[in-house]
């Protein structure tokens, strides 16, 4: 069974930057010696509600940007939407405020030995991971081309800042009020031809992943997808945010994405199981 990240730590971070973005705030956090272990794909779980608080749970939030300051310390910077109560109490937190953190968790996006050329595919503020990865990737030589979703363009997070890092961008949207209209799904069998991709990264909803997966199926590329499910605790207790997934020995069992995920092998996931339990499932 696998077990939670080695590197993870638990941190007092101190909140050094609180900046409303559009539908998001981009927020920066002092957090010493964790930002030299995390990678594209990790991600942080922080108590949320102070100690009082009846939100017992920690909110878990992917990692946007990690960097060292040197004897600064570390920083990590998350993208945060406040829907909930847990993501609305820590928007509200003023600099210099602190917060309880648990990171970096999960597993991370693969990096290629050699350059290839990819397609970086975010949804929402879904994509905040893949601005640091499209950093990694141009540093490695691969050409990166990003696509950009959202149901309208206010929820397009930041994508000048994305454009620094990529050969191209692309934004669709559903309302059409940016970009192309409609999907993402849309978009990349056109961008894949063109540039001859070879691997595809991407994070968002489900439903975006499972369509990016039957794309990366038809032109037979690998598809690493941060799959996003809701997590209880983050560190593979609860059972809560698991998904059937087929292993290398052909045997679909009930993973766990904040331990063997988020990010995962998109041709494993059995995509189509609509939040059920499949009959050929064996186990966790």
């Amino acid at each position: 069974m696998s077990s939670i990240n080695p590197k993870a730590e638990q941190v007092t971070a101190e909140v050094i930057s609180n900046k409303k973005i559009g539908a998001y705030h981009h927020m920066v956090f002092a957090v010493e010696g964790l930002a030299l272990s995390a990678r594209p794909g990790n991600f942080v779980a922080i108590s949320v509600g102070g100690p009082s608080s009846s939100m017992v749970l920690r909110r878990a939030f992917a990692i946007y940007r990690s960097s060292d300051r040197g004897s600064a310390g570390g920083l990590i910077e998350l993208v945060v939407a406040p829907h909930g109560q847990g993501s609305k109490w820590l928007t509200s937190r003023q600099v210099h405020e602190t917060v309880d953190m648990v990171g970096p968790l999960g597993t991370s996006f693969g990096i290629p030995t050699e350059p290839v050329r990819t397609i970086l595919v975010g949804g929402g503020y879904g994509s905040a991971p893949l601005f640091g990865l499209a950093e990694i990737l141009k540093a490695r030589g691969c050409r990166v081309d990003m696509v950009l979703g959202a149901s309208t363009a206010g929820k397009i997070y930041a994508p000048l800042d994305g454009k620094r890092s990529v050969s191209s961008m692309t934004i669709t949207t559903d309302d059409g009020s940016a970009g192309i209209s409609g999907r993402v799904s849309d978009a990349l069998p056109q961008i894949i031809t063109e540039n001859e991709s070879e691997l595809i990264y991407s994070c968002g909803p489900m439903a975006m992943l499972e369509a990016i997966q039957t794309i990366a199926d038809k032109y037979q590329l690998v598809h690493q997808a941060s799959v996003e499910e809701s997590m209880a605790c983050g560190i593979g207790v609860c059972m809560t945010c698991v998904v059937p997934l087929r292993g290398e020995d052909g045997v679909v069992r009930m993973s766990r994405t904040c331990i063997d995920g988020p990010v995962m092998d998109g041709s494993r996931v059995i995509w189509n199981s609509q939040r059920s339990i499949p009959q050929e499932t064996w186990g966790f």
